[in-house]
């Protein structure tokens, strides 16, 4: 198990950014056509191509999910990685003609840092292409793709992963993008609000504080709550259906709130994308699907809190400092 979101069989992730423009884009490629829907709770989100997640609509397979910063400019990472998955021969039969289906969210990371003059048409298109070509089972996290300009209201944020195994041998994983309204650490740290679900040391094995006194639950966010959003993607080897895959984002959403500490405010962004590669059967119907959902949520917390925990500033004046720029190793 790497403990990243490819320990799941048939998908892999792909990362491409620009530091001088201080943002980037992420591709998770799937193998095969996956079944996937979504969950929204943020106030303000940008997306493209989410209404066919839903389970009444037609489609049932997608070919990728992609996350990238740069506001609404961001959504033409889809059309790179479309444009990749095309080349390779995939999308959605319509006679001769081949529509490779991207579902996409994108996060505010304008005012973070970097170069934002580019021109007349954004980058983000080639840097979605970039990410699918790179796609692999080993990718790094932290301050790269979608997250090289993510932040929260207190620390850099940046791309996270994580994976576990069911008791009947499924492995979901979850791959967060943080740039949350609030914080991931409790009060001033450099304790994580996800350290009750943390394996092993994965975000530095600080555990929680041991008194919580009243100041530490005044919630703390950043000054515009317009540069925020969270994306997240879970991903299952179980086979599921659109409508179970929907329960399965509901549940998963559950991780943010274990992990950042105000969330899902007006004007986030917030999702959850939940994907099944169909390997191998639920067991246990409902009950099966509820422990699923449980784990997808610890793992999402986890996910996030290694995002920060592996977060590096970006090289340019008045950056936000990391974690590790305040609390060490």
């Amino acid at each position: 198990m790497r403990n990243l979101i490819t320990d799941v069989p048939g998908l892999k992730v792909g990362n491409a950014e620009d530091f001088r423009l201080g943002s980037g884009a992420t591709a998770i490629i799937f193998d095969e056509p996956a079944v996937a829907s979504i969950d929204v709770r943020g106030g303000g989100p940008g997306t493209r191509e989410t209404a066919l997640l839903d389970p009444a609509q037609t489609v049932q397979g997608i070919d990728a999910i992609t996350l990238s910063g740069g506001s609404a400019f961001g959504l033409d990472a889809a059309s790179g990685v479309q444009a990749w998955l095309r080349e390779q021969g995939r999308g959605f039969a319509v006679r001769t003609a081949r529509v490779p289906i991207v579902p996409a969210a994108i996060l505010f990371d304008l005012l973070s840092g970097g170069d934002k003059d580019w021109g007349r048409y954004p980058p983000y298109r080639e840097l979605g292409y970039a990410a699918a070509a790179s796609a692999g089972a080993d990718f790094a996290v932290g301050s790269v793709g979608a997250g090289t300009g993510a932040t929260t209201v207190n620390c850099k944020g940046g791309i996270g992963s994580a994976s576990a195994q069911s008791p009947d041998g499924s492995t979901i994983g979850a791959l967060a993008v943080v740039n949350a309204v609030g914080s991931v650490i409790v009060g001033r740290g450099p304790w994580f609000w996800a350290a009750p679900f943390e394996v092993g040391s994965e975000f530095g094995g600080r555990g929680l504080p041991q008194t919580f006194p009243p100041e530490t639950l005044e919630p703390v966010t950043k000054a515009n709550a317009r540069a925020s959003t969270t994306l997240v993607v879970v991903a299952t080897d179980t086979a599921l259906t659109k409508a179970e895959a929907k329960r399965l984002a509901v549940m998963a959403q559950s991780g943010m709130s274990r992990a950042i500490y105000p969330v899902h405010s007006p004007l986030d962004g917030d999702v959850v994308f939940a994907a099944s590669t169909a390997r191998r059967p639920l067991i246990g119907d409902l009950i099966g699907l509820t422990e699923l959902g449980t784990l997808a949520a610890n793992v999402v917390a986890r996910a996030i809190a290694r995002g920060v925990f592996a977060a590096t500033a970006l090289s340019v004046p008045g950056a936000m400092p990391s974690w590790r720029d305040q609390f060490g190793g």
